[in-house]
């Protein structure tokens, strides 16, 4: 039996793992020089490969019930289990669980050196046109200079995010030409850029905060840790994960804010307090002089904008307001929302419409939080997929 596995990435190299039988010939298209080089860039390069903390919200999807259905096929004990068995020593940093070596790099090398040990064919420089369904059942995959006979195909092709070559939206253009629902690619994982203030005053600032998004002036989602300032708006891990909902928000016509607390660890009266316990302690200091040793320098102009007052200025610190207008892009993006709809794929990621079709990784519309979350959707969905299809020979 063929199998063929259009995209060498994460779930790409996953689901030829679990496809591969001295029965099967397993082929990976893979349009870059080389497979895996997203996986490469993940955790700033140290791979951040799963989270102990299986939190059902880290993974955002219209779809929860069917994403947790293949989750559960294929765990975060069973991801740990299986790197551990290809020769990857893990380490466990608050439940984020990473290579000893701290190098994504190690990763995909045992991922390929197991792919060559099961006699995995990874045909690279190979741009996948289309696919077709063939009258008795079988598939073709047309690449810009050849075609592959196919009894199973399974579309690993990612999505547009990321400044890597290569990362593109073909796996939704795909399944829409075989007429599989799907939902738009935005980005996610990414900045956000804002208006409301002149941004290049408080460009590179790096601070503990808290984000908190609005969504037509109601509260939706929060998060804490470093914010990072920039030219055109916010960035950080905290803006990174409210940021999928912004976008889409946005794509629906909402108004979205960011309400930005540079001093989260006191409530607003708390703060005033604070502001007047100093003026009375050093009189002789300007308004200016009062912040310094509490914000950042450049923060202070943002604090004093409204008013002198210490009511207003406690106010401007914790809840600066700011209007949304756009993602900085999909290049900016780590990953995408959207994807093939996962009410149009049964629980082993065939589709219903096609038997012998798969789809798994980020092609899907599964989006996972910061944390590993992403990598364990490529692994679980990956594994699930690449099962299936060497198992289900009968039709």
């Amino acid at each position: 039996m063929n199998i063929v596995i259009i995209g060498g990435g994460a779930a790409g190299l996953t689901a030829a793992l679990f496809a591969a039988s001295p029965k099967h010939t397993v082929t990976v298209l893979e349009q870059n020089e080389k497979p895996g080089r997203k996986l490469l860039a993940t955790g700033n390069g140290r791979c951040n490969l799963t989270n102990l903390d299986q939190d059902p919200e880290a993974y955002r999807t219209s779809r929860p019930k069917q994403a947790a259905a293949v989750l559960r096929q294929f765990p975060v004990s069973s991801a740990i289990s299986f790197f551990t068995g290809l020769g990857i020593y893990t380490k466990n940093r608050d439940g984020w669980i990473y290579p000893n070596s701290d190098q994504a790099s190690s990763v995909l090398a045992v991922l390929l050196m197991e792919a060559q040990h099961r006699k995995v064919k990874i045909k690279t420089r190979e741009t996948v046109t289309g696919i077709c369904r063939e009258e008795d059942g079988s598939w073709t995959v047309y690449t810009r200079g050849w075609k592959y006979p196919a009894d199973r195909v399974i579309v690993t092709t990612g999505s547009p995010a990321s400044e890597i070559a290569g990362s593109s939206g073909d796996g939704l253009r795909f399944a829409e030409e075989l007429g599989v629902g799907t939902v738009p690619f935005l980005p996610a994982l990414c900045p956000l850029k804002c208006s409301g203030m002149d941004f290049q005053k408080w460009a590179g600032v790096r601070t503990e905060g808290k984000v908190t998004l609005l969504l037509d002036g109601v509260p939706v989602a929060s998060e804490r840790g470093e914010l990072q300032l920039t030219s055109y708006g916010i960035s950080g891990i905290p803006v990174f994960q409210v940021s999928r909902y912004a976008v889409r928000a946005l794509e629906e016509g909402a108004h979205v804010e960011a309400a930005l607390d540079f001093f989260p660890d006191m409530e607003e009266e708390q703060l005033a307090a604070l502001l007047n316990q100093r003026m009375m302690h050093c009189t002789y200091k300007t308004q200016e002089e009062l912040l310094i040793g509490l914000l950042p320098d450049k923060l202070i102009p943002m604090a004093l904008r409204e008013g002198r007052e210490l009511d207003v200025i406690a106010r401007a610190v914790k809840e600066l307001r700011l209007t949304v207008r756009e993602s900085a892009g999909f290049e900016r993006a780590q990953v995408c929302s959207g994807g093939v709809d996962l009410a149009e794929v049964t629980e082993t990621l065939e589709a219903k419409k096609y038997p012998g079709l798969y789809f798994a990784g980020e092609v899907l519309d599964v989006d996972g939080a910061c944390g590993g979350y992403n990598l364990q959707w490529a692994w679980s969905s990956g594994a699930v997929a690449g099962t299936a299809a060497a198992k289900e020979e009968d039709r």
